[in-house]
């Protein structure tokens, strides 16, 4: 990072994270691998001249790789911007993805094929008040 400390880092860490979740989901979804700075800050509902800044910064701090140009300089997440991005959304949504109130994680027993049609502990637990 550049900035020092009080609301220039503050700055900082919040681009770092809105540009690096945004670039993550759009891979993870496939919707895109490289996006420009004016894609990326249309996508994001802001100015395209300071998501270029922020996209140049993490470019030189190796979290993203800039590619050819066609009407702007593309950048794509390297395995460092990947990593963090996927760390940052997951962080940003967890509320959202974890198993809701009842529900079982993905790693439960009841979701083994072995134990079909067994009725999970974790799920009887809620409803018998245990």
């Amino acid at each position: 990072m550049t900035a020092g400390p009080g609301p220039e880092a503050l700055d900082e860490l919040y681009w770092r994270a809105e540009i690096l979740q945004a670039l993550y989901w759009m891979h993870g979804e496939r919707l895109a691998t490289e996006a420009t700075a004016a894609n990326l800050a249309s996508f994001l509902g802001v100015d395209p001249v300071v998501v270029g800044e922020y996209m140049k910064r993490l470019a030189g701090e190796g979290y993203l790789d800039p590619a050819g140009s066609d009407g702007g300089v593309r950048y794509r997440l390297t395995a460092l911007g990947l990593t963090e991005g996927g760390r940052s959304f997951s962080d940003e949504f967890a509320e959202l993805t974890k198993p809701a109130h009842g529900e079982c994680g993905p790693g439960c027993w009841c979701r083994d094929p072995r134990h079909v049609g067994e009725e999970c502990p974790s799920r009887s637990a809620v409803f018998d008040g245990g």
